[in-house]
């Protein structure tokens, strides 16, 4: 328990600290928790089986939570960049086309301008775009993954805690 609480970062640290916490909390100290856990007759009752059972699943609620903090900024980059990027590109046209109307010359040294705007837009769309893609199906694939595995923690330890300490 002590050693868990230092890993922060690790989320299923982060799950056996909080059943770790519901235990603390119900006895008292991690001392009584040691004490109820290794008298062999006694063990844990089954209410508080049930509650550590809770912790975990409150605790790995919060660390997806925690992991899917930035998801929602990367979606909205990878969505909403090309239509930012698109209005650059309508209105370095509009600009090409006031240069024709102010000059009357629709020679390449009149549009080039507004052209190259309209490229360099399109294209700084398309570069904040695809990373955030790129970025949110790869981090969306890993909190798929970390969720299963904390899912499976959750099983197997309760399924440890049953069977050792009842």
């Amino acid at each position: 328990y002590g050693a868990a609480k230092k890993h922060r970062e690790s989320p299923l640290a982060q799950l056996y600290v909080a059943a770790g916490q519901e235990l603390v909390t119900a006895y008292g100290s991690a001392e009584m928790v040691d004490h109820v856990l290794d008298d062999a007759e006694e063990g844990l009752p089954p209410e508080r089986l049930d509650a550590a059972s809770r912790a975990l699943r409150r605790g790995g609620s919060a660390e997806v939570a925690r992991m899917e903090r930035y998801l929602p900024f990367l979606a909205t980059v990878a969505s909403s960049a090309p239509f930012i990027g698109l209005f650059g590109t309508v209105w370095g046209i509009i600009v090409a086309f006031t240069d024709i109307g102010t000059t009357g010359s629709t020679s390449i040294v009149a549009v080039a301008p507004g052209i190259a705007d309209a490229l360099v837009n399109t294209a700084a769309g398309l570069g904040a775009a695809v990373p955030a893609l790129v970025g949110y199906n790869y981090f969306g694939a890993r909190l798929r993954a970390l969720r299963t595995e904390m899912d499976d923690f959750i099983l197997e330890f309760m399924n440890l805690t049953e069977r050792n300490f009842t």
